[in-house]
């Protein structure tokens, strides 16, 4: 398994209540690959260099996922599939390099 980055940006149209259901149902698609979350964070609105369907603005979502390279596209595809997520990508986690003692 290996680790990915997940970036999900949800409409800025919903309501607090929506966007919290929102984030819910992205967790169990996760979850429901056999993938585990090891971070989530919300990094709250943010504006857009350039208008995304017709929006100059969305709230974003990180997560930190450990899953199989099966469940990437899977993933990924169901998000994209739900109507108030803008955005979702899904990139390889940089490995960080060992630190050596000195």
């Amino acid at each position: 398994m290996n680790t990915y980055e997940l970036m999900i940006i949800i409409n800025p149209q919903v309501s607090e209540t929506e966007a919290n259901e929102i984030v819910d149902k992205a967790k169990k698609i996760v979850t429901d690959e056999k993938a585990e979350i090891l971070n989530e964070d919300r990094l709250g609105r943010k504006k857009f260099s350039h208008a995304v369907r017709k929006h100059r603005d969305g709230f974003y979502l990180y997560m930190k996922v450990k899953a199989g390279p099966g469940a990437v596209k899977n993933i990924t595809h169901n998000l994209k599939l739900q109507e108030p997520i803008l955005r979702a990508m899904m990139l390889r986690a940089a490995i960080e390099p060992a630190v050596k003692k000195a």
